[in-house]
């Protein structure tokens, strides 16, 4: 009786590699969860002042080496460059993020191109920027929200922009080398600096012209443009009236007189 007691004790008993395996996974639950709750802390987190600081001088460095040739290390201007005096973080941001500066060369205007910057450092200059010349802050988020009247704002679009972007935002040419360009696919916060700081020979687009509300209507009628399909099929470029006119009087007149020239000949 006493050996099959012990015999029964001996079968019952836990391995030690199964006490083993279950600190091992107690210990990396707790590990995983301290680490989620420490990202969720540090994501709600207000930067302090050192990390601004830090933001500051990463964006000094970063202006200095790419942007201070043109405008000057104190943002004076220079022969090459104007002054950014009152530009502030928001046109700094957009004509850096959409890689427009810095510029390869000088020209009639800055185009778009490839970004050189990543998020972080393109925020690091505008803050800079802003710290030493303040400007036009960004929006609020309502004013990006897309929910605004687009029947108003498809108006306002038509009287205040479509003399340069054309009625469909498509672009068009201007004087000395100049364009107004594409904005069927520029984003809303954009649209809402472009209005704001003026770019290249866009004009500034104050409250006094137009206010928070009106670009806000403007801002949903040009996100309401790019997300509609076009229900005449091809645009041919949304150029208007005069140029399909004239795809159809040279490519349809001209393709019926062909056809009328090969009838002819082969006839004879």
């Amino acid at each position: 009786m006493a050996s099959e007691k012990k015999k029964r004790r001996s079968s019952g008993r836990r391995s030690p590699l199964a006490a083993a395996a279950l600190i091992g996974i107690g210990l990396l639950a707790t590990g995983g969860l301290y680490a989620g709750a420490s990202a969720a802390v540090a994501s709600t987190e207000t930067p302090t002042v050192s990390t601004a600081h830090a933001d500051l001088e990463e964006g000094e460095k970063l202006f200095a080496a790419n942007c201070a040739t043109c405008h000057g290390l104190d943002l004076q201007g220079t022969d090459n460059g104007p002054s950014l005096a009152g530009v502030g973080a928001l046109a700094v941001e957009f004509q850096v993020s959409t890689g427009r500066m810095p510029m390869q060369m000088n020209g009639p205007q800055a185009d778009q191109k490839p970004v050189q910057f990543t998020e972080e450092q393109i925020l690091a200059m505008s803050s800079y920027v802003d710290s030493v010349a303040p400007g036009p802050e960004f929006p609020s988020e309502r004013v990006l929200d897309g929910e605004g009247d687009v029947s108003r704002g498809a108006e306002l679009f038509r009287i205040n922009c479509a003399m340069c972007h054309n009625v469909a935002a498509a672009g068009g040419a201007l004087t000395q080398g100049k364009f107004a360009p594409d904005i069927q696919d520029t984003s809303a916060l954009h649209i809402y600096a472009a209005m704001v700081t003026g770019p290249q020979n866009m004009p500034v687009f104050s409250n006094m012209n137009l206010d928070d509300e009106a670009k806000r209507d403007i801002i949903s009628a040009l996100l309401y443009q790019q997300e509609m399909q076009a229900p005449g099929g091809f645009t041919l470029g949304s150029l208007g009236p005069v140029s399909e006119g004239l795809f159809i009087w040279i490519f349809g007149i001209g393709g019926l007189i062909a056809v009328a020239v090969w009838i002819t000949a082969k006839s004879n």
